[in-house]
């Protein structure tokens, strides 16, 4: 870990700002697309409390959450041009239905929330807003699943030379070029299935988590969405070891995560932060849940980039190879800080404005008059 850090050049520090980057998204972001899935899943008899705790609590600041997604896009296309080309020619189909199911998901929400006509509209919007919530996660982590199995970096390679390269999953003779064999295949297999499944799995463990949190004063509401996070982890857990075990039979990147140096603390931190999630929410201390919740999926996806490093395309392409001049590098780096001097305050006085009122907001909801 240590020789990883004192031997960075500039392009691996630009590259592991974008996973700086992505692990903000996904612990915010992430979390409002779990929000999501329980609004779809709201039941009982405070099934619309629920989801009146859920709209207060992504609805001052889900669209700020996305700034660090459009860090990450803007990044890899000024810093790595060749890897953002692969990333959206191999992977232009599941890329596509993210980006529709990001913006229906975020169209839904408003015209929900907004809606003066009957309330069967209002459920319709509300239905669209939790599908794309639960569809969006599961194609995200397909996407990564697909750039981890070294599938993308295969038919990368296979555009030039005429033959579908023999893919992971699809046995060892190559095959004529199809467009299935360059843009379909790399992306769905059981493993990246796996993965996704796994993402989604997480994204709602999040989400539960945060709105245990965001419940405060509310006892009821509070074990609703306690016991959904305590479901979720198991999923998660679930998933993500028969995700573990697929990719590290396929060889390449996730082999790497067991046997090599820095892995095994990893490992380690990633099974005691989940384990201490869980107990802090078997034992109702939901604010130090929500850290460990957090700890444990920044664990999960810094794990996945380490495997991953140097390479920014397994099986071949490397971050170094793949960089922009080193005068463009050195440039995005100045604004990024400059930036981020602006941005993070900013963010940071959105939250403490809002979510300091939508939590006092929520302890009202469900109490006896």
């Amino acid at each position: 870990m240590l020789d990883i850090i004192a031997n960075l050049t500039v392009a691996e520090l630009t590259a592991w700002v974008v996973v700086v980057a992505l692990n903000a998204y996904v612990l915010f972001g992430g979390a409002d697309f779990g929000g999501g899935v329980w609004d779809l899943l709201a039941t009982g008899p405070r099934r619309e409390q629920q989801r009146s705790l859920i709209s207060k609590a992504i609805g001052p600041i889900w669209e700020a959450n996305h700034v660090w997604l459009i860090v990450v896009v803007v990044v890899l296309f000024v810093c790595f041009p060749p890897a953002f080309a692969a990333f959206g020619t191999i992977l232009h189909i599941p890329l596509s239905l993210m980006l529709v199911g990001i913006v229906l998901r975020g169209s839904a929400f408003i015209f929900r929330s907004y809606s003066y006509g009957p309330r069967t509209e209002q459920r319709r919007w509300g239905l669209v807003f939790a599908a794309s919530s639960l569809i969006t996660p599961i194609v995200l982590g397909m996407i990564v699943g697909a750039v981890v199995s070294g599938s993308v970096g295969i038919a990368l390679a296979s555009i030039g030379t005429g033959r579908a390269a023999a893919l992971p999953d699809a046995g060892s003779a190559a095959a004529p070029v199809s467009f299935a064999a360059i843009y379909v295949n790399p992306w769905i297999s059981p493993f990246t299935l796996a993965v996704g499944a796994m993402t989604l799995a997480l994204f709602s463990f999040l989400a539960a988590t945060y709105l245990t949190v965001e419940a405060d004063g509310n006892t009821d509401l509070q074990d609703d969405f306690r016991r959904r996070a305590l479901g979720a982890a198991a999923a998660a857990a679930v998933t993500a070891l028969i995700a573990l075990a697929l990719g590290v039979a396929r060889g390449g990147v996730m082999a790497r995560l067991i046997g090599v140096g820095w892995s095994l603390p990893v490992l380690v931190g990633s099974a005691l932060a989940a384990a201490a999630a869980v107990f802090a929410l078997f034992r109702r201390h939901y604010r130090f849940a929500r850290v460990a919740a957090a700890g444990w999926v920044t664990l999960i996806l810094w794990g996945w980039a380490l495997a991953q490093f140097p390479l920014i395309i397994p099986p071949g392409l490397t971050i170094d190879a793949a960089a922009a001049p080193l005068e463009t590098l050195e440039s995005n780096l100045a604004v990024l800080a400059g930036g981020a001097v602006i941005l993070i305050p900013s963010l940071w006085y959105l939250l403490r404005v809002f979510k300091t009122n939508a939590n006092s907001a929520a302890k009202t909801l469900a109490r006896p008059e």
